[in-house]
């Protein structure tokens, strides 16, 4: 395991060719790097693009924190801003977009933007200009394994950990209701790429044979062939990698197109979208269908009820995943400005590797990579509602559905 030093630390930063565009800034213009204006936090979001759905709550969770932090105060006294600028889930963009934030437009601090796909080279921008860089979801082992110093995942687990609660649900079946074989189409991406793998492999121990295993790309639209090949192998499991709603009800639609319906069914991330994914699929539709979470709404955890009051109040409807990872990534920047008393960007990620943050998703503390040290959550539709099935301190339903319905016309 790599230490905490940054001597001897080279990082090469990726050339960028893509034009920047401005979507978003909040509180207006501020002063820079100076210690009387407003600070400056930049951020980067697919705003645009195939990704634009699960994107724009996660801005939406960062607005919501940088509202309660300038009701209370700001950062050392000062008013805080954020300017988002949109890099349409293209790897190029983002590179310029960070580049832009800290060169050009100043920022005192960064945030991080959507998915594994973009943290991987947005944090390498950060990194080369030693710059703490707390991302909101993001979580492939291949970012961590570079020996950065100032890269923190503010989940409480990386992709690697995300199968745990699935599979221990499997194991806890008799054996007569376990699945025998599966299907795992994905997204090809860095994040689903590590969750379907483990997922395949630790499956694959418990007698789980394959019987499809294909990857799409991200630009992908028409999913009527892969869902015509997952209903030939007949799968009693369906395991997608998916990365937004898009993809995840574009093959839901897809397998109701061929008239077939797994007896189980686990997507990653487009389940958590509770705003838009059962709208597109069909509330019944998402009968039975598991995904992961990293949040609940139900958790005890200080601050997350007045989160969930203020996001509802703000937006019309109740926070899903990535506003809480947006909001909870806000949290731990906020700790480390407080703890440190300064914008030193070697002080704060000192401060983090050294210290447990408070936050609406449980205490987070992190190794020298950057990992958190905790356990994703399993998350299941019942009954039109995004219950909680494991594990068992955050219960919201006495047992999971299974097997899933089949899709309703």
């Amino acid at each position: 395991m790599p230490g905490f030093g940054r001597s001897g630390r080279h990082t090469a930063l990726l050339s960028a060719t893509a034009a920047v565009l401005l979507v978003a800034t909040a509180c207006g213009s501020g002063a820079g790097s100076s210690s009387s204006g407003a600070i400056k936090i930049g951020a980067s979001l697919p705003l645009s693009g195939p990704v634009a759905d699960a994107s724009k709550p996660a801005y939406e969770g960062y607005k919501v924190w940088l509202d309660q932090l300038n009701k209370n105060g700001g950062l050392l006294g000062r008013e805080v801003e954020l300017k988002v600028l949109d890099d349409g889930f293209d790897q190029n963009t983002v590179v310029t977009n960070y580049n832009r934030l800290i060169s050009q437009e100043r920022s005192d601090l960064l945030l991080g933007t959507f998915s594994s796909r973009l943290n991987l080279p947005a944090s390498a921008v950060a990194e080369r200009n030693k710059m703490l860089y707390v991302e909101p979801s993001g979580g492939a082992e291949e970012i961590f394994s570079r020996g950065y110093d100032y890269l923190f995942f503010a989940q409480p687990s990386t992709s690697l950990d995300l199968p745990e609660q699935f599979v221990q649900y499997i194991k806890s079946l008799p054996a007569d209701q376990r699945p025998k074989t599966a299907a795992y189409p994905t997204q090809d991406d860095p994040n689903t790429d590590v969750t379907i793998n483990e997922f395949r492999k630790e499956l694959t121990e418990l007698g789980v044979k394959t019987v499809y295993s294909e990857k799409y790309a991200p630009d992908t639209v028409n999913f009527d062939p892969i869902a015509s090949a997952v209903a030939r192998a007949k799968p009693d499991l369906v395991i997608h990698g998916a990365v937004a709603a898009n993809d995840g009800a574009g093959l839901v639609k897809a397998l109701q197109k061929q008239q077939f319906s797994p007896k189980m069914m686990f997507q990653t991330n487009a389940p958590s979208l509770i705003g838009s994914y059962p709208k597109a699929i069909g509330a019944k539709n998402t009968e039975g269908i598991f995904t992961s979470a990293a949040w609940s709404p139900n958790a005890d955890y200080k601050g997350n009820a007045e989160f969930v009051k203020a996001y509802t109040a703000a937006y019309g409807s109740a926070p899903g995943d990535d506003a809480a990872n947006a909001y909870t990534a806000g949290q731990v920047l906020e700790a480390a400005v407080k703890g440190v008393g300064s914008l030193d960007q070697d002080k704060l990620a000192d401060w983090l590797h050294s210290h447990t943050v408070q936050t609406i998703v449980g205490p987070l503390k992190w190794d020298a990579r950057g990992v958190p040290d905790g356990d994703m959550l399993l998350a299941q539709w019942q009954s039109g509602k995004f219950e909680f099935v494991a594990p068992a301190a955050q219960k919201t339903v006495d047992k999971a559905v299974n097997p899933k319905p089949g899709w309703s016309s």
